[in-house]
């Protein structure tokens, strides 16, 4: 509501034309953030809307564990943010046209997402361990992280349960977790608590810390290399199936047109990345444009048929 009230004040339309509903949430989201007479968002504003609304999709129709840390986190960067859309749109302090109500409380506020992270990654850890048969506690624990992680790529769509017990097993086996939440790693909390404003915000890390590492330690290595890969799988950060979701075709015609286009031949698109002994094939969001500006002047159909004889 406050979206498109904003939306309106900016006289902008929040109903299509013989519409009998005004626009969803995700449609309040683009135009807030992309229409450049209307713009108020920013892309830390969508990426907190988009993970609070993600979060209570998975609250309302799926098991989802939140830690105390992160329920205190969502809270008050939710309420940060509609003071800082209020304020900024309608020119005016949310203090004169809310009340002063006590917001979360915590004697332990996080600071840095990574170190709250790190504690939820060892507690999935802990749950997968053979015989404890906590798997779906694991799998709700990892879902508000799965959520986030498309949050960050601009995915509304929730983690399906098989998509969430392969994360799971990625981190079971060791598997370092910015290698399995590029997103996530790349952005952390903004906090200013100074004074009685409270604010907490997401916000994109400048840097990713490297240290060399001693070859002898080759376990060590490995989580350090898979550190230094983050800044590529945030930029890489579509698999194939994913990107044939963007594009909206089967996994199999999708990947006939990546070949009918040289995809995996440019940088731009696609690049192999291998952490420890596994080598992960990641596409670009530029890949997704360029696909759809093939659809529009080739039949999918077409090159499909192409494909199917090139390989018989």
């Amino acid at each position: 509501m406050l979206l498109k009230a904003a939306i309106r004040h900016r006289q902008g339309k929040i109903r299509k034309p013989r519409e009998k509903q005004t626009i969803g949430f995700a449609a309040c989201v683009r135009i807030g953030l992309t229409d450049g007479n209307l713009r108020f968002l920013t892309s830390e504003y969508a990426l907190v809307l988009r993970a609070i609304n993600g979060l209570r999709d998975a609250a309302q129709h799926y098991l989802l564990d939140l830690s105390e840390h992160e329920l205190y986190f969502y809270a008050q960067a939710g309420v940060t943010l509609f003071r800082d859309i209020h304020d900024s749109v309608f020119d005016q302090s949310m203090v004169l046209d809310l009340p002063e109500t006590v917001l979360p409380v915590s004697t332990t506020a996080p600071r840095d997402l990574s170190a709250l992270f790190d504690k939820d990654v060892e507690e999935i850890r802990r749950l997968l361990v053979p015989g404890t048969r906590r798997k779906m506690d694991a799998i709700a624990k990892a879902r508000s992280w799965a959520v986030l992680e498309g949050a960050v790529s601009g995915d509304y769509e929730q983690p399906s349960d098989h998509d969430l017990a392969k994360i799971c097993k990625r981190l079971s086996d060791g598997e370092p977790w910015p290698a399995v939440f590029p997103g996530v790693f790349s952005i952390n909390i903004s906090s200013d608590l100074d004074g009685p404003k409270i604010s907490l915000r997401l916000t994109k890390n400048n840097g990713i810390p490297v240290r060399l590492q001693r070859e002898s330690e080759e376990e060590e290595a490995e989580a350090v290399v898979a550190m230094r890969r983050v800044n590529e799988l945030d930029f890489y950060s579509l698999g194939a199936k994913q990107l044939a979701g963007k594009v909206g075709l089967t996994l199999p015609k999708s990947l006939a047109l990546i070949d009918h286009l040289r995809i995996r031949d440019n940088d731009e698109f696609y690049k192999e990345i291998r952490i420890g002994k596994t080598i992960y094939h990641r596409y670009s969001p530029k890949a997704i444009k360029k696909m759809r500006e093939a659809l529009e002047m080739e039949s999918i159909d077409r090159i499909w048929a192409a494909h199917k004889a090139r390989r018989k």
